[in-house]
């Protein structure tokens, strides 16, 4: 390693790194609310702290609705902000670290140990809590190599840019609106959780909405009625069929995924009276969107599945079908590009290992970046499928080594100053 990567890495402190995700993991920063904005300004202040020029500003929602490729949102908002932060250096930023603030709801409580979704219990190496590894250890990674530069002395040739976001969960608000800012950077990393892997590729997801129709009826004489529920199976399985057609010979580089394209239905809601017939069900879920597909396309898929049901019942009173929430197209690193054996190259100095090269089923921030010109890929610390449960955890060893990478890999491709 060069003097300056030595620099670095010596002044990346790892109790330092592990206190800041614990301290980030018990601000209750669920999408929408108040602490989402609590947490912005936190970073903010981190930022600042490590010397970099930051950007802080109150998103205009009104007008990033209006605009033109809205990704959507689904939780109730009524304010957000945005903060970048950039380091000195000449020309457009290098690269990128990017990483969202927000989480998802805890769900019951109870299934929590402890009952404290944001206590940021450590076990052992483990350290557990809602938004651990989705995605608070990237974060606090990203945050770290900031201060770790500003600690060293090092000055980097080109600037290094943190984009902290907003509703990354519920559509990629937050990503949208610091791209109409104008911050833009030749590449950037976003540091969601991908257990050890490079994730050069992200299917899309759109949430979709369906109303299916029955009759009401006294429960004691049901047969003079339709049970909004037994109307919504052939549906339920036509959904089905449509998923199992739509994940036949996926992309090579879903690396033997056996369902890159899923569709779930995530509520199902039925009825207002226990001795009534339902005359309505309301089923809303996720719809995998295809690499490379249009969403419309995506979208045409479900609703002929749909309409082409054979049900009577179903042909008399078609369902409906509506599209809202967030809306994630697919997205891709450009073939060829030059960041993912950069990123490798760091891991494998760190860890000795080289990283695999893989895609993910999970619609991201990354699909916003690259229609916005700033080629980018995730790598960062935690298992996804540790995400959105009471379960969430992140290994703190991992967050280590991928701190380390990410600053080799900040100084490798920013340069440093004479």
């Amino acid at each position: 390693m060069s003097d300056s990567e030595t620099r670095v890495l010596s002044a990346l402190e790892e109790a330092e790194t592990v206190r800041l995700l614990a301290e980030l993991v018990r601000v209750p920063s669920v999408t929408g609310t108040d602490a989402e904005s609590d947490l912005q300004h936190r970073c903010a202040g981190l930022l600042t702290e490590a010397g970099l020029d930051v950007d802080v500003w109150k998103l205009d929602l009104d007008a990033l609705r209006a605009a033109p490729g809205f990704p959507g949102t689904e939780a109730p908002r009524t304010e957000g902000y945005g903060v970048v932060g950039v380091t000195g250096g000449e020309g457009e930023p290098a690269l990128v670290l990017q990483g969202h603030v927000d989480v998802v709801p805890t769900g019951d409580l109870a299934k929590w140990r402890g009952g404290d979704p944001f206590g940021a219990r450590i076990e052992g190496n483990v350290l557990h809590g809602r938004g651990a590894c989705d995605m608070k250890a990237g974060l606090a990674a990203n945050l770290a190599v900031a201060a770790a530069l500003h600690r060293s002395g090092v000055r980097l040739a080109r600037p290094l840019a943190v984009h902290c976001v907003v509703g990354e969960e519920d559509g990629g608000l937050g990503a949208f609106a610091t791209l109409a800012r104008g911050h833009r950077g030749e590449a950037a990393v976003i540091t969601e959780p991908t257990g050890g892997a490079i994730i050069a590729a992200t299917a899309g997801a759109l949430t979709f909405r369906i109303e299916v129709a029955g009759r009401a009826a006294h429960g004691a004489t049901r047969y003079e009625g339709v049970n909004a529920l037994e109307a919504f199976w052939p549906v339920f399985e036509a959904i089905r069929r449509l998923e199992a057609d739509r994940n036949r010979d996926p992309d090579p580089i879903f690396d033997g995924n056996p369902l890159p394209y899923p569709i779930e239905v995530g509520t199902v809601r039925a009825g207002d009276w226990a001795s009534s017939v339902p005359d309505l069900l309301v089923a809303e879920g996720r719809l995998g969107v295809r690499l490379e597909e249009d969403p419309a396309e995506a979208r045409l898929a479900l609703e002929t599945a749909i309409a082409e049901l054979s049900h009577p019942w179903l042909r008399e009173h078609p369902p409906v079908i509506t599209w809202s929430g967030g809306q994630f197209a697919s997205g891709r690193l450009p073939a060829g590009h030059e960041l993912p054996a950069q990123v490798a190259a760091a891991v494998a100095e760190v860890t000795g290992t080289r990283p695999a090269e893989a895609a993910a089923p999970y619609g991201s921030d990354l699909r916003l970046y690259v229609a916005g010109g700033v080629p980018a890929l995730h790598y960062g610390p935690g298992d996804v499928r540790m995400a959105h449960a009471p379960r969430e955890q992140v290994d703190l060893r991992e967050l280590r080594d991928v701190t380390r990478a990410l600053a080799l890999l900040v100084l490798r491709r920013c340069g440093v100053r004479n």
